[in-house]
């Protein structure tokens, strides 16, 4: 179940590819290219940090086949009727939700601490989501006000305390993930934001 989700992640993260570059005026390629990078961006860093060779999507071919057709359709639709409004904040936080958990269940199963585990969780679902914005030349949602970030920090950690209290693990995966969707969903609704960094006074 949680590999179907996995790939599910993979989908919804390469769909919001496709609809950030959307006003970019990219060809084929080009959309496919950032659908990519979105989807499996974090994973691949995850990996090489944790020493998983060769990295999953090298290994699993369902990957790239998974993100091409997600890439593809979404294409096509988008020929024929708009994306709805919020649709790329939506996949988005769908995607941030499962690459988290997944992330925090591979450091886990390779016997990391609790802090290593966040981390690992929370770059797995950062990290794909900051390319794409980089590269459509957006700045990184990371770097904003926004809670994303904390969104995922704080499923991976409800995540942890309910395998701590011996909770079937996919349903701490789960409950993980709807943890993480939620916040980032509320914070997106009711246009919630971290406190930012008071300004320096000038000096002229």
């Amino acid at each position: 179940m949680i590999y179907y989700l996995d790939l599910a992640g993979v989908a919804v993260f390469a769909a919001s590819g496709v609809l950030a570059a959307q006003d970019r005026d990219l060809d084929l390629f080009g959309a496919i290219l950032i659908a990519t990078l979105t989807a499996i961006g974090g994973g691949t860093l995850r990996d090489l940090l944790l020493g998983h060779h060769p990295i999953f999507w090298i290994v699993d071919n369902w990957y790239l086949v998974t993100i091409i057709a997600a890439a593809l359709a979404t294409i096509v639709y988008l020929q024929f009727r708009p994306a709805p409004a919020g649709l790329l904040a939506v996949a988005d936080a769908f995607g941030l939700a499962i690459f988290a958990m997944s992330g925090a269940r591979l450091a886990l199963e390779a016997g990391h601490g609790p802090l290593i585990v966040v981390m690992m969780g929370t770059m797995t679902g950062v990290v794909g989501g900051m390319l794409r914005d980089v590269v459509t030349a957006r700045v990184p949602l990371i770097l904003q006000k926004e809670i994303y970030a904390t969104a995922a920090i704080a499923g991976v950690l409800t995540y942890l305390g309910l395998q701590a209290i011996a909770v079937p693990e996919a349903l701490a995966f789960a409950v993980g993930a709807v943890v993480v969707i939620s916040l980032r969903l509320v914070a997106i609704r009711w246009g919630l934001n971290l406190p930012s960094t008071p300004r320096l006074p000038r000096q002229d």
